[in-house]
């Protein structure tokens, strides 16, 4: 994790254009064979397994199957791997872990099918996270997912789509907001505090129940959040089973992009030197799998990369739709959107470098 004038190392396999399964498990059985664990995962560590599982509906994500290819490998390396994600901010069954892991079991990701047990990251509701000091510009601590924290090592897997807000999600986007905390979810995306919509609220009471700082009384028999006590934790956000918290969305695209990065940074400061990313090239669709909805691919199959350096497996990408599509996966999904702005921060603080030796095994 440095940004200096030496190339990082990113390893590709690459696909056919509508790739079947068991071609991916290939491909992604050879990258693993070919990689050199020995400084990443170490005898009986406890190895997160980070993955996206999919939403309602999605079923372009990375397949549970494939999780367990890295799974035995970390198996055979004698360690301990554990499946894991964070609670999202907005609500749905992905808003607390019970939902999360229930939505997971119903997509295959199972013990049975991936061999390791599924553990939320930041507890039951979000709000188990670590403050981490960064050498950032924007921040200097950031809310990261407490178990992350704690976990020896990681193999991140992405499945790089376009965004709505970055133009483009993979391994940055997995990193700095699918690890954070609610609260670092929260940071990260909102510009103001949470507010209370009160034609949803039924003023049950719960989010005052909840709030770690009182910032929530009752006005006319409906919730109000005072800003100037609230401190941004998110709690009311996965608490109201109404979705009458609100916060604001709009954050302009360079603004989120450059915040997920030095999340990102912060998910990094325990995990120097001990985690391995790889992007699944397929299935890549204009939305992110965090939609509710079933998708149709906009690009065909390119292949998988690796790589130690998430900037590095991140500019590969982009450069690897471009090289199939003349356009990014990024300018396909969302021309208006810059996507390099991740990228360029991210190198700008350390994260990593956007120069990058392809090896093609």
């Amino acid at each position: 994790m440095s940004n200096n004038n030496n190339p990082s190392k990113v390893y590709f396999t690459p696909l056919t254009m509508n790739s079947s399964l068991s071609e991916r498990q290939e491909s992604l059985s050879k990258i693993l064979a070919s990689f050199d664990f020995s400084n990443i995962i170490k005898f009986k560590d406890k190895v997160a397994v980070k993955t996206h599982v999919g939403d309602v509906n999605n079923t372009t994500h990375i397949a549970p199957e494939m999780i367990r290819i890295a799974v035995d490998k970390i198996k055979e390396l004698k360690a301990k791997p554990f499946l894991t994600e964070t609670s999202t901010l907005y609500a749905g069954p992905r808003s607390d872990a019970i939902g999360h892991i229930n939505l997971a079991y119903e997509h295959g990701f199972t013990p049975k099918v991936t061999g390791a047990p599924f553990i939320m990251a930041d507890g039951l509701f979000g709000n188990a996270e670590i403050e981490v000091e960064i050498p950032g510009i924007l921040f200097n601590k950031v809310n990261i997912a407490r178990d992350i924290v704690l976990a020896d090592s990681m193999i991140m897997f992405s499945h790089p789509t376009g965004h709505i807000l970055t133009g483009i999600g993979a391994a940055i986007k997995n990193l700095g907001m699918g690890l954070s905390s609610r609260k670092g979810k929260l940071q990260q995306h909102s510009s103001i505090k949470p507010y209370v919509n009160k034609s949803e609220c039924t003023f049950c009471g719960e989010c005052l129940k909840w709030c770690p700082v009182n910032a929530i009384i009752e006005i006319d028999s409906k919730a109000y959040i005072q800003n100037e006590i609230c401190i941004g934790c998110g709690e009311c956000l996965s608490i109201c089973n109404f979705n009458a918290i609100k916060f604001n969305w709009g954050v302009q695209s360079d603004d989120i992009q450059r915040r997920i990065a030095e999340y990102a940074l912060g998910v990094m400061q325990s995990k120097k030197g001990r985690s391995l990313f790889i992007n699944v090239l397929t299935d890549m669709t204009k939305e992110c799998d965090c939609m509710s909805i079933k998708q149709t691919p906009i690009i065909g199959d390119i292949g998988i990369l690796a790589s130690t350096d998430p900037v590095a497996i991140d500019q590969a990408t982009l450069d690897l739709t471009k090289q199939e599509n003349s356009r990014t996966l990024s300018e396909i999904s969302y021309p208006a959107l810059n996507a390099n702005t991740q990228l360029e921060h991210a190198e700008k603080i350390g994260l990593g470098n956007r120069e990058y030796n392809l090896i093609q095994l």
